[in-house]
């Protein structure tokens, strides 16, 4: 947080007469086309600050990444909002075998009281927890709504960046989010903090006035390039 953000959201940056609304506004700005090239000097220096932390964290077997260019956490948020995990205590169990790992082998089959992996290994267990992570807003859409909905909305999320989970072509801005959709009166509306308070400002104007019978134009829906 220090090195990633505290510029903007700290004590160091109220001190220094940064607001949260300023704060969300200049954060907003970077556009994304260029924001991973900001990105990686950052996590270049979280690599070296706690270089032992993740040296420790491989040790132990941990299946860690920076990222398909080395643009860290931030960047797969936006791009796949998957593939990371923000630790909160967890990591150093990890480390010290409170929590013991095993990676590299997929999941053949559950039995009374183990998990068998596909290399044969037997992982006695009581109780089994499928950590899968965030589910996509595409797959809320069609769980919700319907499959036909969701297909016609397209992707949801992602800027195009044709990274792992992020297919092309680049789009420019988050896809189908806090505008309208190829599926009338339906919209988008998630992200971190600073995104709900700062698009959520834009996205309430546009149903403002489109219940005040207020004119609108926009440059056009989001092309669906994927389904759901």
């Amino acid at each position: 947080m220090e090195i990633g953000l505290g510029d903007l959201y700290s004590e160091r940056a109220l001190a220094a007469g940064m607001t949260t609304r300023k704060a969300d506004l200049i954060f907003a700005s970077l556009p994304y086309r260029i924001m991973h090239e900001f990105q990686i000097p950052l996590y270049e220096k979280m690599r070296e600050r706690d270089a032992k932390f993740y040296a420790d964290l491989e040790k132990a077997g941990f299946m860690l990444d920076w990222g398909a260019d080395g643009s860290g956490l931030f960047m797969k948020y936006l791009r796949r909002g998957s593939g990371y995990y923000i630790d909160v205590g967890a990591c150093d169990l990890v480390i010290d075998g409170s929590i013991k790992l095993k990676s590299g082998s997929d999941v053949s089959h559950l039995t009374e009281d183990s998990v068998v992996l596909k290399d044969g290994t037997v992982l006695p267990a009581d109780l089994v927890v499928y950590a899968t992570g965030y589910g996509s807003m595409n797959g809320w859409a069609a769980d919700l709504i319907s499959r036909e909905v969701a297909d016609k909305v397209g992707k949801v999320w992602g800027l195009g960046s044709d990274t792992p989970k992020d297919p092309g072509p680049w789009e420019g801005e988050q896809r189908n989010m806090w505008k309208p959709t190829q599926q009338e009166a339906l919209w988008f509306h998630g992200g971190n903090l600073h995104q709900s308070r700062h698009y959520s400002q834009y996205l309430s104007l546009q149903l403002k006035a489109r219940c005040e019978g207020i004119s609108t134009p926009v440059y056009g829906l989001q092309e669906r390039h994927h389904l759901a």
